[in-house]
């Protein structure tokens, strides 16, 4: 193994970029109504719920990186 390989992140330590920003924030409430209501639906109508933190998570990466055309990993995590 080559011990020379150092570790880059990501996103270096100098650069300063926001996590919590207006978009992040009404994304998420966005998708809470929406997910909130779909699970509610589905607990009383068939009995049964799912998570919905997983696929809210992804639709908000996709949404943040794709269609707002912002490229940070912090914001959509």
């Amino acid at each position: 193994m080559q011990e020379n390989n150092q570790f880059k992140p990501y996103i270096a330590a100098s650069k300063i970029t926001p996590e919590f920003t207006v978009t992040s924030i009404i994304m998420g409430i966005i998708l809470a109504v929406v997910f909130g209501a779909a699970n509610a639906y589905l607990g009383l109508r068939v009995g049964m719920t799912v998570s919905a933190s997983i696929p809210a998570a992804v639709i908000a990466m996709g949404v943040i990186r794709v269609i707002m055309r912002k490229n940070s990993i912090l914001e959509s995590k």
